[in-house]
């Protein structure tokens, strides 16, 4: 129906660029008028290769990953690979479960978000010969391929904002850190930070709470319902200091006035609060696109693959002030 043969057909499927945009346009076509859609199955037994990648992310409902992923899909798109998604909700059980579902599915490779998970994880994905990259997450030593940034730098680095604001009662509303390195990483960033100027993160100054506007509201009023409350408060990501902030205005105090704040991902949301939010902005769009093409190269080469570290940089917005009656 084309008018070319079937070779010429099977490399606009497999290997689209080196066939000439007038044949190409042709065979599409062709495809449309018959309704065909290439046999997975078929495809997969004669390649070896499903040209599927699993991502294992803890949430949907954190916009940072959502951006990330959307980048991570759009590059290996442009390879022809399709994107499966599940989601483990900071439960490292659950996570195996996922990646075992996908490794059932044929995966050719996984992505997954930082290092804390279960070493079974591990060993089944070596075991069965499954490249993976870790996001969001970096360490010089790391022993697995990563693709990301240093939380606790990045977290030291905004910490040493607020000191040298001024500001000596500074207290933390962290992610929940059990089977999340990057929280505790970044609580880690901030002790150093105090540590560094003869302060500590006391133990009455750190809530755990779980990413959502609800959670860092409520951590936001426990924080200021303690006779010695804060001047700052440092937040582990944008949502959680979204959530600080309507929690510091319901008792009739002001950001930055009365208690800075601050947050992490410069996510949307960061830019648009009242006032706009000191944060640390994170490269999650050339994150998802370095670890697509990182997994792609591990595919095709099955060699060790070099890790990339990116730089965060600290955007300091109207959040941040001196603290009440602070002379510098």
């Amino acid at each position: 129906m084309s008018g070319v043969s079937t070779a010429t057909v099977s490399r606009v499927l497999n290997s689209p660029g080196l066939v000439r945009d007038v044949t190409r346009k042709r065979v599409e076509e062709a495809m449309t008028r018959l309704d065909y859609t290439p046999h997975f199955g078929a495809r997969a037994l004669a390649s070896n290769r499903t040209n599927t990648i699993g991502a294992v992310i803890p949430t949907m409902e954190n916009a940072i990953f959502a951006l990330g992923l959307q980048v991570l899909q759009e590059e290996l798109a442009e390879a022809g690979a399709t994107l499966l998604v599940a989601t483990s909700n900071y439960d490292c059980e659950r996570e195996l479960q996922q990646i075992r579902a996908l490794v059932g599915r044929g995966v050719d490779g996984i992505v997954l978000i930082g290092e804390a998970r279960k070493p079974e994880a591990y060993r089944m994905l070596q075991r069965r010969d499954i490249p993976f990259v870790l996001v969001w997450s970096w360490r010089q030593d790391c022993t697995w391929p990563c693709v990301g940034f240093d939380n606790f730098s990045a977290a030291r680095a905004i910490a040493e904002r607020v000191v040298s604001a001024g500001h000596r009662q500074i207290a933390m509303i962290a992610g929940i850190r059990t089977g999340n390195d990057r929280a505790n990483a970044r609580v880690l960033g901030v002790r150093s930070a105090l540590k560094a100027k003869g302060l500590q993160l006391e133990s009455r100054f750190l809530v755990e709470a779980e990413y959502t506007l609800n959670a860092g509201a409520n951590a936001a009023r426990l924080l200021l319902s303690t006779g010695d409350r804060p001047t700052a408060i440092v937040c582990g990501n944008d949502v959680l200091a979204a959530g600080a902030l309507t929690a510091i205005r319901s008792v009739g105090l002001e950001v930055p006035r009365d208690i800075s704040l601050t947050g992490f991902d410069d996510i949307e949301l960061a830019r648009l609060l009242t006032p706009p939010l000191t944060t640390v902005r994170v490269p999650h769009r050339r994150m998802g696109q370095t670890a697509a093409r990182l997994l792609l190269r591990l595919l095709d080469s099955r060699k060790d693959a070099t890790s990339v570290a990116f730089e965060t940089k600290v955007v300091e917005r109207a959040s941040l002030a001196s603290p009440p009656n602070y002379l510098d």
